[in-house]
């Protein structure tokens, strides 16, 4: 089969070997693959995955149990133990034995087929198309911010970090009634998010120190820098981009004026599926380029042009 395989170097193979399933997977053929941020640190060198890339994905489930033949199916990322104490407590995603779908020991959705635990999938309403059932995972993830810390209608909330991820984070927050500005330095983003009734704003038309919560969606120090100066005292800082190495970070200020600082990760997926079905987050706007899968050396380098928004993988 085709895969694109992370090894010392990165190559689309024609030859793969095909993953033969076990007891509580499913096989599954894969339709449509969203290029992440993810996928593009991995390459660098983060987490020194090796493996198929991928974890952005929507598929037919072609072998497996008889109830998911045949059903069209997104999957959450986390593949758990299901028995260790995180487990037993519900909290999956933080699994003490989990791998990770394309990220972690666990090989991803950039090739023709994946094995993937039926505990993992989700089924896609037909009114769904395969276009915005890839951003169910990164849709999710936004949702997590809610999940985690609770956010006051009333709330002065600003978004760093107006990229892919961002840009669905503000949506989310934007529907529950919050006043949401986003920091942005591209004028496509902006339009964007006009067009959401999002306010786009520079970071100097902002008050320091002022911002009940500050949404840092960049991943960077100098991201962090930038929330800690919005931020008010006894505020919160909400961090939804994973850093390559140790960042340094001015602590002391955290511990002076006493701000909260929340991370989350992975999310709900029936109430990001609900959302693409009600259409109440815009999604195709994001779609910034498509490529076949036998081209996709040419869309990750073009993921990797900066301001880049979402660029599918088609199969």
């Amino acid at each position: 089969m085709r895969a694109v395989v992370l090894s010392d170097q990165l190559v689309v193979s024609n030859n793969w070997p095909e993953p033969v399933i076990k007891a509580g997977q499913a096989l599954i053929r894969i339709r449509r693959v969203g290029i992440c941020n993810t996928d593009l640190e991995l390459i660098k060198g983060y987490m020194n995955f090796r493996g198929i890339l991928g974890h952005e994905f929507v598929g037919e489930v072609i072998d497996g149990p008889s109830e998911w033949k045949g059903k069209r199916v997104v999957g959450e990322i986390n593949v758990t133990c299901g028995h260790c104490d995180m487990c037993r407590r519900g909290y999956h995603t933080q699994c003490r034995n989990r791998v990770t779908v394309g990220i972690d020991r666990h090989d991803g959705a950039m090739s023709d087929l994946m094995a993937l635990a039926v505990a993992n999938l989700h089924a896609v309403p037909d009114t769904v198309s395969d276009d915005h059932a890839v951003f169910v995972e990164p849709l999710a993830a936004a949702l997590q911010i809610l999940e985690c810390e609770p956010i006051s209608p009333n709330a002065e909330v600003v978004l760093v970090g107006a990229g892919k991820l961002g840009l669905l984070c503000a949506q989310v927050l934007r529907l529950t009634g919050i006043r949401v500005r986003a920091v942005v330095r591209r004028p496509q983003v902006a339009e964007l998010l006009l067009k959401w009734g999002i306010e786009p704003v520079q970071t100097d038309d902002l008050p320091r120190r002022h911002a009940d919560v500050v949404i840092d969606c960049t991943g960077t120090r100098e991201g962090f820098d930038t929330a800690l100066g919005l931020v008010r005292p006894r505020g919160t800082i909400h961090l939804k981009s994973t850093y390559t190495g140790l960042p340094q970070a001015d602590l002391t200020r955290v511990v002076v004026d006493e701000i909260r600082v929340v991370g989350s990760r992975c999310g709900p997926f029936p109430v990001a599926l609900r959302l693409l079905e009600r259409g109440l987050v815009d999604v195709e706007s994001m779609i910034a380029a498509r490529y076949l899968l036998d081209n996709a050396q040419n869309a990750l380098e073009h993921a990797a042009e900066p301001g880049t928004l979402k660029v599918l993988l088609d199969l």
